[in-house]
């Protein structure tokens, strides 16, 4: 990690957020020793996109003239190993308009010469016709043994999918206005993000403080939706609580880290409760029994009658003697000699 290199990217404006993020990255993984060369499923993981989406961000900047790409091969197994990637702020570095490719020599018909931070071919000596050791480019046909003339799928330009590629895709009845959309997040976000600095003290159209400034705070706020499951009327809430604790506004988005993964825990657990609470009001509204029927209440006091068995005073009412006698199952003198009439 570099901090002048990541100094470097977040100066850069003009950039759509994502393509500035890959920039960030980029940057964050360069080793002034040695350079940068992720591979690229380690940096689409580190920007959380696609590896389709990371490469049309990764020509944005390259068009923009802030990287250039410089594809490996192993010299040995012929297969392609992670892209070196030369930023704009390293020394010699020139725009991929103007210096031809290291393996193909595309490019300026101009240049003097190729510059692959591991040594110079003069494009002009009589040696730039013989065929590259490493790729089998040129132009004496005895140079190349056995290599197969056809590209090897391995080396290939791309082995990703182009994202705007998709015969399965379902016929849309309306054009796809992904750039609109996007543009209405951030919008929407920024909304957000402003309302949040003002439920915490602090006023967007003013300087705010570093901690504050920048996408990297709003990238910070955006893991409380993503990684806590707060939604963004809940963190405004919690925000405002947070005031009654600390009076002056918090330095950046991380000194209220601990106020938002309490809110979600508890609301975790408010979630839990009211699911149990439901369940187990379903559970005893399908387990309650059909309330008994006069024919089987009748029975029932009848037995008791019948039996020896204390008969508190009061238990069986004038109607179910009625219903009882009606029935049959008991008798005017039993009912005389437990006290019932």
């Amino acid at each position: 990690m570099s901090h002048d290199a990541t100094n470097w990217a977040i100066k850069q404006r003009g950039l759509k957020p994502t393509t500035k993020i890959v920039l960030w990255h980029l940057c964050d993984r360069f080793n002034p020793d040695y350079g940068c060369f992720p591979s690229q499923a380690r940096l689409a993981h580190d920007c959380e996109i696609s590896r389709s989406t990371l490469n049309d961000h990764l020509r944005q900047l390259e068009a923009g003239g802030l990287l250039r790409r410089v594809p490996r091969i192993d010299p040995v197994t012929k297969r392609q190993q992670p892209t070196r990637y030369i930023l704009g702020f390293e020394r010699g570095f020139t725009p991929p308009d103007v210096v031809p490719s290291p393996e193909i020599g595309h490019g300026n018909a101009g240049a003097a010469e190729i510059t692959d931070f591991t040594g110079t071919c003069d494009l002009n000596s009589p040696s730039a016709a013989d065929p590259c050791p490493d790729f089998g480019h040129g132009n004496d046909p005895k140079a190349v043994s056995d290599f197969d003339p056809e590209p090897c799928p391995e080396n290939d330009q791309s082995r990703v999918r182009n994202p705007d590629t998709n015969l399965v895709r379902e016929p849309l009845r309306e054009p796809v206005k992904e750039e609109e959309d996007a543009q209405a997040r951030d919008s929407d976000f920024d909304r957000f993000f402003a309302e949040l600095l003002s439920a915490l003290g602090l006023k967007a159209n003013t300087t705010l403080p570093a901690w504050w400034q920048g996408w990297p705070a709003k990238l910070h706020v955006q893991r409380w939706i993503d990684d806590l499951g707060l939604s963004e009327d809940r963190i405004i809430e919690v925000a405002t609580e947070s005031r009654a604790d600390r009076p002056n506004p918090p330095d950046g988005p991380k000194a209220i880290d601990r106020f938002m993964e309490r809110a979600a825990q508890r609301d975790a657990h408010t979630a839990i409760a009211t699911a149990k609470g439901q369940k187990a009001k379903r559970q005893r509204k399908a387990n309650a029994a059909p309330p008994p029927s006069e024919d089987e209440l009748a029975a029932f006091y009848a037995a008791r009658v019948n039996s020896d068995e204390y008969l508190p005073k009061g238990m069986i009412s004038n109607a179910m003697c009625g219903a009882m006698l009606t029935r049959g199952l008991v008798t005017t003198d039993r009912l005389r000699q437990r006290g019932v009439l």
